[in-house]
């Protein structure tokens, strides 16, 4: 997937304005942010955010940063919303932001 697409599927997920906080979810760990390894990356972020910040009314706080190690998630949190449909956070949270991003690409 081009980065671009995939800069814009993570908009469209989340509310790149919103700090630290991602729904009723709060505190840095639910910060908007992005990690590159690469300039080229890094460049193709900062132009994804300029031109989409005409899109939204607030300033977005999507912070750009170096990724220095990558930490895979647990065993309990891979495949989550496949695993555990059941737990209140996947039909509430997760499935309307998959909804969405299904609509906007045509993947009904």
């Amino acid at each position: 997937m081009p980065l671009e697409k995939l800069l814009d599927v993570f908009f469209t997920m989340h509310d790149p304005t919103s700090m630290d906080r991602q729904g009723a979810d709060a505190g840095v760990e639910y910060r908007s942010v992005i990690f590159y390894t690469t300039e080229k990356q890094k460049e193709a972020a900062e132009k994804f955010i300029r031109l989409a910040q005409k899109d939204y009314p607030k300033k977005i706080v999507t912070e750009i940063r170096k990724l220095d190690k990558f930490y895979p998630a647990e065993d309990h949190h891979q495949r989550f919303y496949e695993r555990y449909p059941q737990v209140p956070y996947c039909p509430i949270v997760i499935a309307p932001k998959i909804a969405k991003v299904k609509k906007k690409y045509g993947l009904t």
